[in-house]
């Protein structure tokens, strides 16, 4: 019978946590205490009522706080979540074609493409080509190039036209 494994705890070592004999100590006011022994360091966070935090255990002496650790916790929360509102997720939106494409069907594809556009999204043209139409794929990759033609100035081609079984694919990128 094995021990159970100990639990990985995430976030940083504190207080009695940290088993290092010595470290590199900055005290509550930010002060570069130098390296001190790590009893030395628990006794002047117990002084000052704070608690000792590793901020930076990859280092040769580990650097390591004095500082409040629920208030610590709270600002990297708050720094986390504020990355994560920032951060924009790039959809792909497809939009399906046929060769014989009426003018004004074709149209509305083409607003749909640029609305996609400004809100920075890509977008994954697919022409879909059934029964005879594969005798004529020229038609194809002649409305890929028209679309291409006119979505220069917003958009730039990621990938170039391309047969996939009976589909011609292309993905167009905001600029």
């Amino acid at each position: 019978m094995k021990a159970p494994p100990t639990p990985l705890k995430d976030g940083p070592r504190i207080n009695r946590e940290i088993r290092i004999p010595e470290v590199m100590l900055i005290d509550q006011e930010g002060q570069n205490r130098g390296v001190t022994p790590i009893l030395e360091a628990l006794q002047l966070a117990d002084e000052a009522a704070l608690d000792l935090v590793e901020i930076v255990p990859n280092a040769t002496p580990p650097v390591c706080k004095i500082l409040d650790y629920g208030k610590f916790r709270f600002l990297e929360q708050k720094k986390a979540a504020e990355t994560r509102k920032k951060q924009k997720i790039v959809e792909i939106k497809e939009i399906k074609l046929r060769p014989g494409i009426d003018d004004h069907d074709y149209d509305v594809k083409m607003r749909a493409m640029r609305r996609f556009f400004e809100e920075g999204d890509k977008v994954k043209l697919t022409l879909q080509f059934r029964g005879r139409e594969m005798a004529h794929q020229n038609l194809g990759y002649q409305l890929l190039n028209k679309v291409r033609a006119e979505t220069t100035e917003i958009a730039k081609v990621e990938a170039d036209p391309s047969m996939e079984g009976r589909k011609m694919i292309m993905v167009l990128a905001p600029k």
